[in-house]
């Protein structure tokens, strides 16, 4: 699994396999590219900076500390 985040365009990618993608599915805050049999191969979340933070609010404390302390 690879990730990366663009600053500019405030998009966080996570690269979940390396096959090919064959279609892809855009929802409001992401797009989802998929193999022929529909497996995530890579997942582009737009807005990342604001999606991270509304999701990490109902993160568990434990979970928080060990991945967004500073």
């Amino acid at each position: 699994m690879k990730v990366q985040y663009d600053k500019d365009q405030d998009i966080f990618m996570i690269e979940l396999a390396q096959k090919k993608i064959d279609d892809a599915y855009e929802t409001e805050s992401m797009i989802v590219h998929v193999t022929k049999s529909r497996e995530p191969v890579l997942l582009e979340i737009f807005h990342a900076s604001k999606f991270f933070e509304e999701e990490s609010k109902i993160l568990p404390p434990q979970i928080k500390e060990k991945f967004f302390s500073v």
